[in-house]
Order: structure tokens, then sequence, then C-alpha cells
């Protein structure tokens, strides 16, 4: 049984899920999303990277017609804050100075939508924690120099030069470039199963 489809559309300019969707070999087509990500109030982690990944995904579904859409949403959370992308350099390494020699969270909303006669909706969610090392204020400002921490989740990239300050990993790496790649292919049994 081979439950990825002949064409998903990822509803995610993001290259990171893209470079992950190529590299498990899946067909698929880009149309991003745009919304709004603020936060509401009172709004758990868990609850807001779902809504926004449901959001992202019914967006994009009702462009494309009868077609099955992902959608995804990241965030990073330490203590009970969420730290979503940095507004500039100084939110950077204020981030990157609470992350610094702690634990954190990383949880991603996965959502496959379909608007058609086979209407669908499917989310979930995936939450793996990630230790850094102990930075100097040194590394820091070389990190935020280097740009890589804009537009990043919690101002930072695993997958790229902060690789060398994670100290420990417990979870899904790929959940924290992006797309808990294992969690979409759950869901994707789910939908063959339905339609079978």
């Amino acid at each position: 049984m081979n439950p990825i489809p002949a064409s998903l559309v990822l509803a995610s300019r993001s290259p990171r899920r893209a470079e992950i969707l190529r590299t498990a070999g899946w067909p698929f087509e880009v149309i991003a999303a745009d919304i709004d990500e603020a936060v509401l109030k009172g709004e758990d982690p868990i609850s807001y990277v779902k809504r926004l990944a449901v959001q992202k995904a019914r967006v994009v579904a009702a462009k494309a017609a009868e077609k099955l859409v992902l959608g995804a949403d990241t965030t990073v959370v330490i203590g009970n804050e969420i730290l979503g992308q940095p507004r500039d350099n100084a939110d950077a390494h204020r981030m990157l100075t609470s992350l610094s020699g702690e634990w954190h969270q990383v949880i991603t909303g996965v959502a496959l939508v379909r608007q058609a006669k086979n209407a669908l909706e499917l989310v979930d969610h995936r939450t793996t924690r990630v230790r850094f090392a102990k930075l100097s204020a040194e590394q820091i400002d070389w990190y935020v120099s280097t740009g890589e921490p804009m537009g990043k989740a919690g101002a930072y990239a695993i997958q790229g030069k902060a690789a060398p300050f994670i100290e420990e990993l417990e979870g899904d790496y790929f959940n924290v470039v992006g797309l808990p790649i294992r969690l979409v292919y759950e869901l994707l049994e789910r939908v063959y199963d339905q339609c079978a």
C-alpha cells in the first residue's frame, strides 16, 4: 500500500519543507498561503500551530479544486513563551540568548485538507525537545550577523549554521527543520484508508 498521492500541494513558501518532500521523493507543487500568523489571546502553542496549519491548507484548498493540500506551521517554545520569527537582529539576539544552555520545544502543526466531493480535513502535531549548548555573546553576535536567524522560528536553523550549537535532541529531527515527514505519512495513510 502506498498512501502517497499522485499530486500533493504544499501550502508553504518554506524551502526547507519543500526540500524534505523532495528528499522523500514525493511529488508536489507549491501554492503559498498568506495568513495572519498572530497568536490569539490565551492560545497555547499546540492550538496555535494546528490552527495556522489548517488555515494555510484551507486557503490553498479553496484555490486547488479537489487536490490534497498540506499545511504546516512550526514554532519554538521555551518556558511559556512562543518564539516565532524574529522581528530584527535585536529580537534574534534576545531569542538565542534565552535558548542558550537550555532545553526548548519545537512544535509543528500539520494539516491535510481537500475541498471537493471527497472533502476531508485532518490535523495533528509533533513536539521535539532540543537542548542548546551554552553560547557566548560573541557566538550569538556571529550567528546573528550571518542573517540565517531571520525568517526562522526561534531564530535558528538546525540544518544550517546553528547545527554546532545543538547538544541534544529528543524526537523527530525533521520536525525541527519544519516538517515532521513521518507524521505527514501517517496522516496520508488515514486519507488512503478513508478513500479505500
